[in-house]
Formats: C-alpha cells, sequence, structure tokens
C-alpha cells in the first residue's frame, strides 16, 4: 500500500473515530468517554492491528497538528464579545494568570526532579499546563520533547477537567469568575471546555486565562531555561 492511501486511512480513521466519540460523549458524559481519553485509545489500537508505526501515523498527519493554533485562537471570539467582564476584573486576572504560570512550571519541575526524572523529561513537564499550541513553542526553547509535551499537556488536560469540580467543592469555591480562571489556568483547553458546560462567564474567563498563560510561558520560556536548570 503506497504512502497517499496510508494517508487517507490515517486521516479518515482519525476524523471518523473522533466524530463517532463525540456523539457517545454527548449521550453518555463519561470521563473514559472523552474524545481526549477515548479517541487516542482506539486509534493506537488501530496502528498496532494495522502495523502503523506511530511515526507514519503523525507524519501523514501533521497538518491536524497545525489546525490546533487556529482553534485555539478561536477562543477569542467569545472573549471579544464579552471584553466587559475582562475590563471589571483585569487585575485580579493578571495576577492570577502570573501567579498560575509561575506555580505550574516551578511545581512541575522541582517536583520531577524531587523524584530523579530525567533531564528530558523536566523539559517537557515545564509546560504541561498550557495549551499544545503554546506549550509545544516554550519546549523549543526549553529543549523538552515534542512528543513527550503532547502527551504531559492532554494528562493535564484530562485530569484538571476530571477533578475540577471536586477540587472547588473541597475549596468552597463558588464564584463563577474563580471556576473559570482556575479551569482555563490549570487544565487549558479540556478545562475551558467544561467551563463553559458550567456557564457562559465561566468559559470566557477561562478563554482569556487559558491564551493568556501560553503567551506568558512562550515569553517567560528563556529565562525559565536559564535559571531553573542553573539552580541545581
Amino acid at each position: 500500500m503506497n504512502n497517499f492511501f496510508i494517508s487517507l486511512l490515517c486521516l479518515l480513521a482519525t476524523l471518523l473515530v473522533y466524530f463517532l466519540n463525540k456523539r457517545l460523549y454527548r449521550r453518555w458524559h463519561r470521563l473514559l468517554l472523552m474524545p481526549l481519553v477515548m479517541t487516542p485509545m482506539v486509534l493506537v489500537a488501530l496502528l498496532l492491528l494495522t502495523h502503523i508505526s506511530w511515526q507514519n501515523y503523525i507524519d501523514e498527519n501533521r497538518w491536524l497538528l497545525w489546525l490546533l493554533g487556529p482553534a485555539t485562537l478561536a477562543f477569542a471570539v467569545p472573549v471579544y464579545e464579552n471584553m466587559a467582564i475582562i475590563r471589571r476584573h483585569w487585575l485580579s486576572l493578571s495576577a492570577g494568570v502570573l501567579t498560575a504560570t509561575l506555580v505550574a512550571v516551578c511545581s512541575s519541575v522541582w517536583l520531577a526532579r524531587l523524584l530523579t526524572l530525567p533531564e528530558a523529561i523536566q523539559r517537557s513537564l515545564a509546560v504541561r499546563s498550557v495549551t499544545t499550541p503554546f506549550a509545544l513553542a516554550a519546549a523549543k526553547q526549553l529543549g523538552g520533547q515534542p512528543d513527550l509535551v503532547a502527551l504531559f499537556v492532554v494528562i493535564t488536560g484530562v485530569f484538571g477537567m476530571a477533578v475540577g469540580d471536586l477540587l472547588f467543592i473541597r475549596l468552597a469555591v463558588k464564584q463563577g469568575l474563580a471556576k473559570g480562571a482556575g479551569f482555563g489556568a490549570a487544565s487549558h483547553g479540556a478545562g475551558t471546555a467544561r467551563a463553559y458546560e458550567i456557564g457562559q462567564e465561566e468559559g470566557v474567563v477561562a478563554s482569556l486565562v487559558m491564551m493568556l498563560s501560553g503567551v506568558v510561558t512562550v515569553v517567560i520560556a528563556p529565562l525559565i531555561g536559564r535559571l531553573m536548570w542553573t539552580l541545581v
């Protein structure tokens, strides 16, 4: 089978599995049925059954990764439509984004060091709390491995989406603004999707915080690289 048919089959399989998974998740809201969880599992099983290597699969579908950029920027539309919320809470949102970014990076790297994980994993974990396009851009400056970065980002998003509501209950967080900011800062795209399920205000704030956290992480990535791996 030539490369063209392999490319076409991989693309069709990816889109079909994702479409069917979305329909299942709309009907039954279960963690294991989330598209971020079930779709990769099914695709990995298909690759193993068909003996198509992961490298061939990702090479043939790399343009789908490119679409993550426009998809992330699309979150700016509801943000623009709700600028009144942003103007009213700009100071607390700005402070929250800076704090969340620093805490996420420092806690990830220092915990990885405490567990004596390899340096490549430490560098890849540093950007796990921002959405994939920003994480990959920051990881290039930190020396992280793209495949590991994407994996850690997905795991972080799914975990945050799954336990976020429980944490808010335990911490007695009731304000929509705080919930949206928490989801956007800690769980990026997956958390933002969950925030929109809760309410419009939560979703708008999550979208804004997700994008700002990504921008801040990319901007300070060179500084992170100089400081956190020289202070051993």
